[in-house]
């Protein structure tokens, strides 16, 4: 089960989508929308207002026994650590889309940056980043120029903003990898990984990776 941690049903099937196409038919995929909170996770309040949902929604799923995994898929991971406390023993894998894209983007020692739209989640992410092991290796955030709101609703501006900030990372920066800091930024990461030399770390592919392999393991 995919759960968003925000509040648009546009959002959890744009992402469910790619969660399939990632996964196959082999491994089917159900998108939830919590059921209150922000519409888009941009502040770290917004981050904390989303935690006790997520726990909710995963709790009902594990509930239902129809349920091999669970994606918490906001790239700040909001109830990801007391989802996976609430459901330990039940042998259910909890993947996070921040870890697993942060995890992806550092492995083998790549120096890697992030490109995203939330300039008031700058101290999070950096925070993440060292909690994970990773700061030696993080080369450092890149951030659009304008509002998450207004890019969010220009598709084309929000791909040019954000093709500019991943080069940015790899030119500026000395990133070997750029992750895209953000589920609702799922469909322009799969644009630029055909748009960017460097290598893009679309993070809803990278946490349904890793949830294959706990599933396979």
């Amino acid at each position: 089960m995919l759960i968003n941690p925000n509040t648009s049903a546009a959002t959890t099937a744009m992402m469910t989508a790619i969660a399939r196409r990632t996964l196959g038919p082999a491994l089917p995929v159900r998108g939830v929308t919590v059921a209150r909170g922000p519409h888009m996770l941009t502040d770290p309040e917004a981050l904390r207002a989303a935690a006790p949902e997520v726990l909710a929604a995963g709790l009902r799923a594990t509930a239902e026994g129809d349920c091999a995994a669970l994606l918490v898929a906001a790239f700040g991971d909001p109830g990801l650590a007391e989802l996976r406390a609430a459901t330990a023993g039940t042998g259910i894998p909890v993947v996070g889309l921040g870890e697993a894209a942060l995890q992806s983007a550092a492995a083998d020692g790549t120096p890697f940056g992030i490109a995203t739209t939330t300039p008031l989640l700058g101290d999070a992410i950096h925070t993440r980043v060292t909690a994970l092991g990773l700061a030696d290796r993080y080369t450092g955030l890149r951030l659009t120029a304008g509002t998450p709101e207004r890019l969010s609703a220009d598709p084309e501006l929000l791909l040019d903003r954000l093709e500019r900030a991943v080069r940015a990372c790899a030119e500026r920066d000395g990133a070997r990898a750029v992750v895209i800091g953000g589920g609702p930024l799922g469909e322009a990461a799969e644009e630029l990984r055909a748009r960017c030399a460097v290598r893009v770390v679309a993070p809803i592919p990278a946490a349904c990776r890793a949830i294959a392999r706990l599933l396979a393991g």
